[in-house]
C-alpha cells in the first residue's frame, strides 16, 4: 500500500525523468512504475503527475504523442528529450548532494 505523506519536496521531476529515461510511457503508467520501483513506497497522485508534466513539457524535457494503452485507450505517452536527458542528470547530481547532506547531519547531530 502506498504510503500518504507522498513525495519528498522536488523530487516528482527528478522521479518522472527517470522513469522516461528507460522507456516512453503515458502518465498512469509513470505513476505506476513509480510505485512499483519504489515498492510501493512513493505514490504520484493524478493532481500532482499531470502539471508536473506539463511543466516538462513546456520546458522541452519531455514531449509527447498520441497512442494506444495496453488496454486499448487513447493516450498521451510521453518520452524524454535530450534537454530531458541533460537535466534528468543535474536533477540527480542535485539530490545525491543533498542526501548526503540530509545523511551527515542525521549521523553528526
Amino acid at each position: 500500500m502506498p504510503r500518504e505523506d507522498g513525495l519528498p519536496p522536488c523530487t516528482l521531476v527528478l522521479l518522472i525523468l527517470r522513469v522516461l529515461a528507460s522507456q516512453p510511457l503515458h502518465g498512469y503508467a509513470i505513476a505506476q512504475r513509480i510505485s512499483q520501483l519504489s515498492h510501493d513506497e512513493l505514490s504520484v497522485e493524478e493532481g500532482s503527475l499531470y502539471p508536473a508534466l506539463q511543466k516538462l513539457l513546456l520546458k522541452g524535457w519531455v514531449k509527447a504523442a498520441p497512442a494506444v494503452s495496453e488496454s486499448g485507450r487513447q493516450v498521451r505517452e510521453y518520452r524524454i528529450t535530450p534537454a530531458g536527458a541533460k537535466q534528468l542528470d543535474l536533477e540527480q547530481k542535485n539530490f545525491r548532494r543533498l542526501s548526503r547532506a540530509i545523511v551527515t547531519v542525521l549521523e553528526t547531530a
